[in-house]
């Protein structure tokens, strides 16, 4: 077996529809991927520790992983930390900058949950930042320019030395993603597991 985790973004869930296409693609295509996608804690430290326990408990296997958003700074931290590949789709680099205009009282859509961010949980998140990314080789950006949370520029140049795909317009969903999984699994080095 060989797993891939999908990080979900900041208000998500396992339900979003980009998780939900390639997590059925996977299954017809790759039944010998194990696709992981938790719903994550609102929290950034207590969904770090989440994540860890995942890769922790699939290290004996072949693990890539792919982020959205928030999802995409999660991945680009234990890609590097656990030497994983890493597919990031418009990931938010700095989020705790931009996360700031969240302080207070939120509700995540999927689930209805409610929960109060600080000025501690941008702390959370910038233990996590890294200064440089040692391990380039490992990471693959997929950036649309049309992104209209995230300001495209900064994830182009602090991936710089990765793989990029930077395509004009589009948004932040990141439309047509289905067009890319094939090249996903492959970069993931995931296909070949298959015996």
């Amino acid at each position: 077996m060989a797993t891939l985790l999908y990080i979900h973004g900041f208000n998500s869930s396992p339900l979003s529809a980009k998780a939900n296409g390639l997590k059925q693609w996977v299954k017809e295509h790759y039944p010998h991927i194990n696709m992981v996608v938790p719903q994550l804690p609102c929290y950034p430290q207590q969904a770090a520790v989440m994540l860890e326990d995942i890769i922790v408990q699939h290290q004996d296997e072949p693990i890539g992983l792919v982020g959205s958003s928030l999802g995409g700074y999660f991945s680009i931290w234990f890609s590097q930390r656990f030497q994983l590949p890493a597919v990031v789709v418009n990931p938010a680099v700095r989020p705790f900058d931009l996360l700031q205009d969240y302080f207070g009282e939120n509700t995540n859509p999927y689930t209805d949950e409610k929960y109060f961010l600080e000025p501690k949980h941008m702390h959370e998140l910038k233990a996590l930042h890294l200064p440089q990314i040692t391990s380039p080789d490992l990471i693959w950006l997929l950036q649309q320019e049309g992104d209209e949370v995230l300001d495209y520029r900064q994830a182009v140049s602090y991936l710089a030395k990765c793989k990029q795909t930077v395509e004009p317009c589009g948004n932040h969903a990141f439309v047509g993603f289905e067009a890319y999984f094939p090249q996903i699994i492959h970069f993931l080095r995931l296909a070949e597991e298959m015996k």
